[in-house]
């Protein structure tokens, strides 16, 4: 039985969840089924993820590298990857974020604000007053417009950033994600 190496990703962010491993009959299932099934090296056996925890992930493409001797499979996950609870299986080490997972993360954020409405947060408030929220955005874009006019790079980077949390957050307030507007970017490139 010829095992491969599976790295399963998340669709929408691009964060990696987990890696698996995949025989023959794990790849029929999950392309049959349109969610994720491994074979379990320490159980030698079959496993369809989320079986148990309902923490399926459903599959949105999968593709293979060079010599077709690893997966990639780019999911939806429905709940935590990793069997601790923990979003992604990735979770010791080194943990400081890098500039791929910001978004990702804001965006968690934004869903804990939206929840939670904490006292005092400024996200929670914009998430309760749309216009605020949408003329936020539209300050923030003139001001970035403005420093790319002559201001230092750190200054447009500043601009840019605020541009992006309150896009952010008025995306959230809409019950939206970024991942509408990637895709429609990605439908732009056809």
């Amino acid at each position: 039985m010829d095992l491969l190496p599976c790295i399963v990703q998340d669709a929408r962010t691009g964060e990696v969840l987990t890696l698996a491993y995949m025989n023959d009959e794990a790849l029929a299932r999950t392309r049959e089924t349109g969610e994720m099934w491994f074979w379990s090296r320490s159980r030698e056996e079959l496993w369809h993820k989320g079986a148990t925890s309902g923490n399926v992930q459903r599959l949105k493409e999968l593709r293979f590298d060079c010599d077709e001797d690893a997966i990639l499979a780019l999911v939806e996950p429905a709940g935590p990857a990793c069997h601790t609870g923990e979003r992604t299986c990735f979770h010791n080490g080194e943990l400081d974020p890098v500039p791929g997972e910001a978004l990702a993360t804001l965006e968690r954020t934004i869903a804990e604000r939206r929840s939670s409405a904490p006292e005092g947060s400024y996200t929670a408030r914009l998430l309760a007053d749309r216009e605020l929220a949408g003329a936020k955005v539209r300050e923030e874009a003139e001001e970035v417009a403005r420093a790319a006019g002559g201001e230092p790079d750190e200054r447009v980077a500043e601009e840019a950033a605020d541009v992006l949390y309150h896009l952010a957050v008025l995306l959230a307030e809409r019950g939206m994600e970024l991942s509408d507007a990637y895709e429609v970017l990605n439908g732009r490139r056809r």
